[in-house]
């Protein structure tokens, strides 16, 4: 027993020892902050300074929102209401084909990233404050958009390099630009201005798809509150413009190659219906085996004509059921409200931010140079 004891009065007085050692470093590390605190204060300060001049200085935002949920009628629908109508009418739209297409909602930022539809956003109308007549968004952003102190400041310092570059890029452009474009080209082309813009107009807008809720977010954040809320319900048409034609494409294809057939029909139908009823006129009192025989004639080609005709006219109106049965339907939940209160800047987190790094800063600087003795003496040694 008194080994045991022995051993337990050991370890007690090895773990004293190391618990001695590590508060003798924390209060020398202590010491070591309180002997800097002049330093750390004036790091601190001047970090606290560049935070005040960033949340001064950053210009305000507005961010304007909308929540839209797409709706579109399946295929099987063909069979509902519509198509109960339809068999009133004397056909049946049940056997047309289904084959729809259909865009999944993951693939909408997609939408956001084709050039025809940024090059349409580039073309928003805008209604700026102090300026009577609406500019697009790629005038407000050429002529009309003064940059505050901090993007200046950016431009003329950071920014200085790939200002430069630029410059040679657009004189390298104006030949190639200067080129007569071929009107049937599918490729299209843009400038370093148009891509500047677009790459502008890309962090303005926002869209988020919940594939889990059904529904899509889109928000513009704008330095003016109008301009935030028109460039938000300009997106929110488009995309709905781009996935209806998606959607109805093929609808409408086949609705106008059955539209120009039907024309067609009828115009061959009136023809031989003038024919026909001409000859009847001509011949109403011929018993001839000639005028009988020509009247046959007439009369099959009217019938068959008209069946013809007739079942295209059917097909038709079957066609246009179709249309706007697969034309999507969108709810609006949120709608586009403009905005009262900025969202930027948040001038005490950034305030909070400097201040945290400047202190952290501080602290660095300060371990850092003690580490740095330490092993410096340790290799003097």
């Amino acid at each position: 027993m008194s080994n045991n004891q022995e051993k337990d009065r050991k370890l007690d007085d090895g773990l004293n020892e190391v618990e001695g050692i590590y508060i003798d470093e924390i209060v020398m590390h202590l010491k070591t902050i309180w002997k800097s605190k002049k330093l750390i204060i004036n790091i601190t300060l001047i970090f606290m300074s560049i935070g005040m001049f960033f949340a001064i200085f950053t210009p305000k935002k507005y961010t304007a929102s909308t929540v839209i949920i797409p709706q579109s009628s399946t295929s099987n629908k063909a069979g509902g209401n519509l198509g109960g109508l339809a068999a009133l009418a004397g056909f049946n739209i049940g056997g047309m084909d289904n084959g729809d297409s259909e865009i999944p909602p993951s693939l909408y930022p997609q939408i956001l990233s084709s050039i025809t539809f940024q090059k349409e956003l580039l073309n928003t109308p805008l209604t700026i404050e102090g300026i009577q007549e609406k500019v697009t968004y790629r005038k407000y952003y050429l002529e009309v958009y003064a940059p505050g102190v901090i993007n200046t400041l950016k431009k003329y310092t950071i920014g200085l390099p790939e200002l430069f570059f630029k410059k040679i890029k657009q004189k390298k452009q104006v030949n190639s630009l200067n080129e007569t474009p071929n009107p049937e080209s599918k490729i299209f082309t843009t400038t370093s201005e148009e891509k500047e813009l677009i790459e502008k107009l890309l962090s303005d807008i926002s869209l988020n798809v919940n594939e889990k809720e059904g529904y899509i977010s889109i928000s513009s954040k704008m330095l003016e509150p109008k301009i935030a809320s028109e460039l938000t319900l300009r997106t929110q048409e488009l995309l709905q413009k781009y996935i209806i034609e998606f959607k109805v494409n093929k609808s409408k294809d086949k609705l106008s190659f059955i539209q120009d057939r039907y024309f067609e029909k009828e115009k061959e139908f009136k023809e031989i219906q003038s024919k026909l009823t001409a000859f009847q006129d001509q011949n109403q009192f011929s018993n001839t085996s000639r005028a009988k025989k020509r009247l046959t004639q007439y009369q099959t080609e009217y019938d068959l004509v008209f069946d013809v005709y007739s079942d295209l006219g059917k097909q038709l109106v079957a066609q246009q059921i179709k249309v706007k049965e697969d034309t999507p339907v969108f709810t609006v939940i949120k709608p586009v409200v403009t905005p009262i209160e900025k969202s930027e800047p948040k001038r005490p987190i950034i305030l909070i931010s400097w201040t945290f790094l400047g202190l952290l800063v501080s602290l660095s600087m300060i371990f850092g140079n003690f580490f740095f003795n330490s092993l410096k003496n340790s290799w003097n040694k």
